[in-house]
């Protein structure tokens, strides 16, 4: 599959009041985590940021591409209109720098779902998660519109566009415990998630 991966280094938001992006874990920031864990996909990355955020630490993966956001601050579908706007790839696979904890076996999942529609979105119970999803380029009129008109509500641009979702019980077959949506936004979550890779550090099969 013309597959690509779109990183939002801003995350879900600064709510840290510093740079989330570059808050460690494990001796590798946010991003760089982040970067690391689809290395897998062995395609593209474009690490989507703001114009005062571009020293990310990135310069060690070849395959990374850094695109600045078409209008920083603005939340999420911004980003995912930058990254769409710059990517190669029909389809593309958006992520937060902010969650930590994405599973590779469901993200191939998902990948192989991408046919035929214009996005792929898990979804639990009315719960979706648009910053762990498959977009693809057929999206960008929409996207575009949306903006163009002042929205900024990326659940509004599924309700334009062909959605397959993907619901708890798929989801349950390769992240039963949906750590793959764990997203950091205090100190809390920060500690949760560094206590839960150490967990995986001394677990004999690698998962807390």
């Amino acid at each position: 599959m013309d597959l690509s991966c779109i990183v939002l280094a801003g995350g879900r938001g600064l709510r840290l009041g510093r740079n989330k992006a570059l808050e460690q874990i494990d001796r590798q920031t946010l991003i760089q985590r982040s970067v690391s864990r689809l290395l897998f996909l062995d395609t593209e990355i474009i690490v989507v940021t703001g114009p005062h955020n571009t020293d990310l630490g990135l310069e060690n993966f070849s395959n990374v591409r850094m695109v600045i956001d078409a209008f920083p601050g603005r939340g999420p579908l911004v980003g995912i209109y930058t990254g769409l706007l710059n990517s190669r790839s029909d389809k593309n696979l958006v992520t937060a720098c902010d969650m930590p904890f994405v599973n590779p076996d469901l993200l191939r999942y998902m990948a192989e779902r991408a046919a035929g529609c214009d996005a792929v979105v898990p979804r639990v119970g009315q719960e979706v998660e648009p910053l762990h999803a498959i977009y693809g380029k057929n999206c960008l009129p929409q996207v575009k519109y949306l903006l163009d008109e002042g929205t900024y509500s990326v659940t509004e641009l599924f309700r334009r566009v062909r959605v397959r979702y993907v619901e708890a019980e798929e989801i349950n077959r390769f992240d039963p415990e949906h750590r793959s949506f764990f997203n950091i936004n205090n100190e809390d979550d920060l500690s949760l998630a560094r206590e839960a890779v150490n967990r995986e550090k001394l677990s004999p099969t690698g998962t807390a």
